[in-house]
């Protein structure tokens, strides 16, 4: 049986008469679509039809979605064909997040997660490589408190206690605060792991996590 062709991400690209970048990143998208990278490119002059940006809320051009991504402004045909291979992939969609974070699109984060819940494990991604900047790990801190004691963060449960045995400090802290927010009472076995933690910062996330889980049994309707 022939094995199927990995699946290539569709295009729209948004461009305007007269912009100077539109047509450097329409010239690298058609070469991707002639190599088999993309699998469709739709083109929308938003001069003739400006209701197409009205639609998506764009203000900015060149205005790309290439599979789950929504970029923006020039992009070199180096940058396109690196999208185009991580569309589809957790550790794309981690950088897609990396990079909106970065640049303060928290609200851009939030609405792909209200869509798709599942991406939240393209978070862990980020939180797991040591080089994250702290700006980027703030703002996975506060779009996993949004989701504070929901499905989403439950199912995570098990990759967290994972990061709670990592050899770096920080990231096994930070596994400690995410694990009390689940308010699953899984995460209490990790968390009482940590309490004897060689790190004194990681032995109190780890105690915070674990009254935190305390009271939310307390709380509980059959408690």
């Amino acid at each position: 049986m022939p094995t199927p062709a990995p699946r290539v991400p569709d295009a729209l690209l948004l461009v305007t008469t007269g912009c100077p970048h539109c047509p450097t990143v329409l010239a690298g998208l058609s070469e991707l679509v002639k190599a088999g990278k993309i699998g469709r490119l739709e083109v929308v002059n938003v001069s003739r039809h400006p209701e197409a940006a009205q639609r998506l809320g764009v203000r900015s051009l060149p205005w790309l979605r290439l599979g789950p991504f929504e970029l923006d402004g020039l992009r070199s045909f180096t940058e396109l064909a690196r999208w185009a291979e991580r569309a589809g992939t957790e550790e794309g969609m981690a950088d897609y997040f990396d990079e909106l974070l970065r640049e303060g699109r928290l609200k851009q984060a939030v609405d792909i997660l209200a869509r798709d819940p599942a991406q939240f494990g393209a978070l862990l991604r980020l939180i797991e490589r040591p080089d994250t900047e702290l700006q980027v790990r703030v703002g996975v801190s506060a779009l996993m408190e949004e989701y504070e004691g929901t499905a989403p963060l439950m199912a995570l449960v098990e990759r967290l206690g994972g990061l709670a045995r990592h050899k770096d400090a920080h990231i096994r802290g930070d596994a400690c605060h995410f694990l009390a927010l689940t308010r699953d009472p899984r995460a209490l076995a990790y968390l009482r792991a940590l309490r004897n933690d060689p790190e004194p910062q990681v032995r109190e996330l780890a105690a915070e996590g674990l009254a935190t889980l305390a009271r939310t049994a307390a709380a509980a309707p059959d408690a």
